[in-house]
């Protein structure tokens, strides 16, 4: 082997030996103000290959995208393994537009949450497939939730920017998660609906709904039997990223000096809540390169 082929041979070495001389970390610890921990991940390679397509950072903003559009991602309540959105299409207390509707990808390791309610809005009481007949009487009953739905529609209708359109209350739906289906699809075209509105919780003021919660709460699971892994605990205590690699998705951890180690960072240790090498640890690796770059030469 030539001098060429082995010098292009070793940078090939030093760069996966010594990645953070030429990089930085690249799954971020941060999107916008909204910390990244594992399922969820910055990009490509970082947290689990199963949220990856549907969670995004871009401009340090973080979005949840389905079929239907992308959301911006309002918060991420890890404890209790909850991802908040909120639909800029949808109508609130304080404006009300036409909106497509919202869906949720059938593949998509979401569901959601029993807290959120959605009212549709503004739906034909004559040919939208939530009104059925009720034995040939000219009238017709709501396939929702009315015990929930008459207190939210009539709240909602009272809000000026709603109240402005003189609607009866009988346009309004409260539409349950369950009833979107298998595939989660809420068409507001094919329900003949104009628009619709999402809460999550009533904030204590069940009779205010300027004060509501708007937008959509998704439940997650990490896995089968919702067990957080092991080794991306330690990861993550170590300041590194949890993420995966390789044609199988193999679990990385990614470190602040831009090394991806297979357990934690123990290539670094905190300093100024950042990581430095460890001396050592640099000479050894220096002597590893070294003996390679003989021996190749040698070749």
């Amino acid at each position: 082997m030539n001098f060429k082929n082995s010098s292009t041979f070793i940078s090939c070495i030093l760069l996966n030996i010594f990645p953070s001389l030429i990089s930085s970390q690249a799954c971020q610890r941060f999107c916008g103000n909204i910390p990244m921990k594992y399922p969820f991940g910055t990009g490509p390679g970082c947290g689990d290959p199963r949220f990856q397509p549907f969670i995004t950072c871009n401009n340090q903003q973080l979005t949840f995208k389905t079929h239907s559009g992308c959301y911006p991602v309002t918060s991420i309540d890890y404890n209790n393994q909850l991802l908040y959105i909120s639909d800029p299409s949808m109508s609130t207390c304080a404006c009300t537009q036409p909106s497509k509707g919202f869906s949720l990808d059938w593949k998509a390791p979401f569901s959601f949450h029993d807290e959120t309610v959605f009212a549709l809005l503004d739906c034909s009481t004559d040919s939208s497939p939530i009104y059925k007949s009720n034995g040939g009487m000219n009238s017709t009953f709501p396939l929702c939730d009315s015990s929930q739905g008459d207190p939210v529609c009539s709240l909602l209708y009272s809000c000026q920017a709603m109240s402005r359109l003189n609607l009866p209350t009988s346009t309004c739906c409260v539409y349950t998660p369950v009833d979107l289906g298998p595939s989660f699809e809420m068409d507001l075209e094919k329900l003949h609906c104009t628009s619709y509105s999402a809460l999550y919780g009533f904030n204590g003021q069940d009779a205010n709904p300027q004060a509501w919660k708007y937008g959509v709460a998704l439940k997650y699971k990490f896995n089968f039997n919702n067990d957080y892994p092991e080794m991306c605990d330690s990861c993550e205590k170590t300041n590194g990223v949890c993420g995966y690699c390789g044609p199988y998705n193999s679990f990385i951890c990614n470190c602040p000096s831009g090394v991806n180690t297979t357990t934690d960072c123990f290539l670094g240790v905190p300093w100024s809540n950042s990581f430095r090498t460890v001396p050592w640890q640099t000479g050894l690796l220096l002597i590893n390169a070294l003996g390679w770059f003989i021996i190749v030469s040698l070749m």
